[in-house]
């Protein structure tokens, strides 16, 4: 597909973050303007990522500071499409959830019924502030049968230096101590945002495009939504560790910059 066809065949782009439209703190080159000129063309971006460790405003702050956010944007994360699918599926349930203090209040405040004791259901989110005492409490529930539902699978969250255990590393820990797997995982490449995303958003997801530098999990995930999937190489992966994988980019660029 050339770049042409892609942009002439798509609506809504699914941006995410880190190594696809910046590298920590610093814009990726060139991926402002090209930003702008999709903007231009009528096109929708939201950036989507998996990181359940902040808000929707806590991102929208990062992204104006750095000059990424359009009045029109917006932004969906995994414990976003997580509140959407227990309204779905445990609508009234009780949840005990593992997330930051903050994220917890977004939960609440998208109709998540949090608890202490005694859940219907436990959510695994990206807690930075985890402690021995909440993983235990945690473990208790799992083996006393409450669902089991985690916003995303990704082994480490990228970061300056040694990547961060993520939400992927705690399931590996919660499998060995409560032998249960999640019932569910709703983020990056799962189909449950891809559903959250299209119930959103109203765009067909032939008129999507997810655009990321990971293969398993963006590229995955457009593959899996039947959407359009835009690889990125201004972050995790090289034309050389692309081969490593099944999934199947639309497109691959050097990076978002030459989208136009």
């Amino acid at each position: 597909m050339t770049k042409e066809e892609l942009l002439k065949g798509t609506d809504l782009f699914l941006l995410d973050l880190d190594g696809t439209v910046y590298l920590s703190d610093t814009p990726i080159a060139g991926v402002r303007e090209a930003l702008q000129g999709l903007r231009a063309m009528g096109k929708r971006l939201v950036y989507l990522t998996n990181n359940s460790s902040r808000t929707r405003e806590e991102y929208v702050e990062k992204l104006t500071r750095l000059g990424l956010f359009g009045a029109e944007d917006d932004v969906y994360t995994s414990a976003h499409a997580a509140a959407t699918y227990l309204g779905a599926h445990h609508a009234g349930a009780k949840v005990y959830a593992l997330a930051t203090d903050a994220v917890r209040e977004e939960l609440r405040e998208r109709g998540v019924r949090l608890t202490e004791e005694a859940p219907d259901v436990c959510l695994l989110a990206y807690d930075t502030r985890l402690t021995f005492a909440k993983m235990k409490k945690f473990n208790e529930f799992l083996a006393t049968g409450a669902t089991f539902i985690a916003t995303h699978p990704d082994d480490v969250c990228p970061t300056d230096g040694v990547p961060m255990p993520d939400v992927g590393s705690f399931l590996a820990l919660f499998e060995r101590s409560s032998g249960r797997r999640p019932d569910v995982i709703c983020g990056k490449p799962f189909i449950v945002m891809g559903a959250c995303i299209a119930q959103k958003y109203r765009v067909p997801a032939a008129r999507t495009c997810m655009v990321g530098d990971r293969m398993h999990t963006d590229i995955r995930f457009g593959n899996a939504n039947g959407m359009k999937a835009l690889l990125v190489l201004s972050g995790e992966t090289t034309r050389e560790s692309m081969c490593n994988f099944p999934d199947k980019p639309d497109l691959v660029l050097a990076s978002l910059a030459e989208i136009l």
